[in-house]
């Protein structure tokens, strides 16, 4: 029977208020995310916010998968002064930072999503737009208005790069739901962007899974998505 590879997803955490799900601070994730894994053959586990803990967890661990959410990175940790619109959670990225690198440490195979490619292209040396719509006027609505099971635009996939091997097309359709982009994705190479230029993928140059997608291919919006988990899974069964 083929191995289940155990793979981490790292989850989002509220403040809680009377009324709320809880008066108390509590994690929370969109059930896609672990659909996605399970669909795929894996399987997942959420993860908290104990920096400390990082390193034994990634010791245990097939896989990472940082996700997304309504937030964003500290600008300070790409040596950026913060826009009005940046939203940050600065105890959720510093867990998600720390798994990160013990996942790398730990030489995992490893997929970004959304706020997570954003983290993966601070952590290798890069730098985020803090707000699209004032540095690209011009730019697609990449908080689309449509719902976000749907797609919102299409991007183009570089030629030679893991996610063309993976995806076996060049262009895709994805959903849209980010108001930050990757400005320089440091030493990830870009595989992808939208039509507007803005950053859609980034990956390392390596023996190692090592994928961020802008989109949320949790969704499962284009038959290409289903793939990058399964080449996801199949890479964390080679762990």
């Amino acid at each position: 029977m083929t191995r289940s590879p155990l793979i981490g997803i790292t989850l989002d955490i509220e403040s809680g208020a009377p009324g709320a799900f809880s008066r108390w601070p509590y994690y929370a994730l969109r059930r896609h995310y672990f659909d996605a894994i399970v669909r795929a053959g894996g399987l997942p586990v959420g993860l908290g916010h104990d920096p400390e803990q990082a390193d034994a967890l990634m010791g245990r661990l097939d896989g990472l998968v940082v996700t997304g959410g309504a937030f964003d990175l500290d600008p300070a940790l790409y040596g950026e002064a913060i826009h009005p619109k940046t939203a940050p959670k600065p105890g959720r990225t510093e867990a998600e930072m720390a798994l990160l690198r013990a996942g790398l440490a730990h030489d995992l195979p490893i997929l970004g999503i959304c706020g997570g490619m954003q983290l993966m292209a601070v952590a290798y040396g890069g730098t985020l737009i803090q707000h699209i719509p004032d540095a690209h006027p011009d730019a697609l609505p990449h908080e689309q208005p449509n719902p976000r099971d749907e797609a919102g635009h299409g991007i183009d996939i570089a030629p030679d790069t893991l996610l063309a091997r993976i995806a076996d097309v060049t262009r895709m359709d994805v959903n849209s739901s980010h108001h930050q982009a990757v400005r320089d994705a440091g030493s990830l190479r870009i595989s992808a962007r939208a039509p507007d230029g803005i950053v859609e993928a980034i990956e390392e140059d390596g023996p190692f899974f090592r994928l961020g997608v802008q989109w949320h291919p949790e969704f499962a919006i284009d038959p290409a998505d289903s793939r990058i988990f399964a080449a996801f899974i199949d890479a964390a069964r080679q762990d």
